[in-house]
């Protein structure tokens, strides 16, 4: 039943939202450059790798020994805009068509920080990762690690088709509201060291 309603809503929104989706590559484009879209890889379901697609929303700049700068340095306005509306996420529903994602499960993270997850934290990709998820209407970037990981726990402790509908009705009420986007004095989160 998940798997269809993934796929049924996936493409609705999908072709609801095509000019939309045009639209912002073309601002993405001429604001960032290309490629317009940022991929990188993430741990999905039992750990498994997949490619994680979304509008990019920070520019390639780098130091004099090319490293990359701090998020908050290549952070444009336009970049802002386009976290804060959500709309960064709209390439993720074709990785929901394909099946790497849901709609709603805990959020993929880095694969960097696959071995430092604790046996109960990492029981967080016993589900597929999904495009948003219970920690991300409870709180999104604003709260702790750990407190992400527990929320994300409970929701695979506690999974159903209503629930998953809960958390879709609160994603749309974030998304206007644009709460919870960054971490208190971080442009998103900062990173999990592993330590509790």
């Amino acid at each position: 039943m998940k798997r269809t309603i993934d796929i049924l809503a996936a493409l609705f929104t999908l072709i609801i939202l095509s000019p939309l989706y045009l639209i912002i590559t073309r601002k993405v484009a001429n604001n960032l450059g290309k490629p317009v879209i940022f991929s990188q890889q993430r741990p999905g379901l039992n750990g498994k790798i997949f490619t994680m697609k979304k509008f990019r929303s920070m520019r390639d700049a780098q130091d004099k020994n090319g490293v990359p700068l701090p998020d908050n340095q290549r952070l444009t306005e336009f970049g802002i805009k386009l976290r804060n509306s959500s709309l960064d996420e709209l390439p993720g529903l074709f990785s929901v068509l394909k099946g790497d994602m849901s709609l709603v499960g805990p959020r993929p993270l880095l694969v960097e920080y696959l071995p430092l997850y604790s046996k109960q934290q990492a029981r967080r990709h016993n589900v597929k990762p999904g495009i948003t998820g219970w920690a991300q209407v409870n709180g999104r970037n604003a709260i702790s690690w750990q407190e992400k990981f527990e929320l994300d726990v409970w929701y695979v402790n506690n999974q159903s088709l209503w629930l998953d509908i809960k958390i879709i009705y609160l994603t749309i009420q974030k998304v206007f509201s644009q709460a919870d986007i960054s971490a208190s004095e971080e442009a998103t989160m900062k990173k999990f060291t592993g330590q509790q």
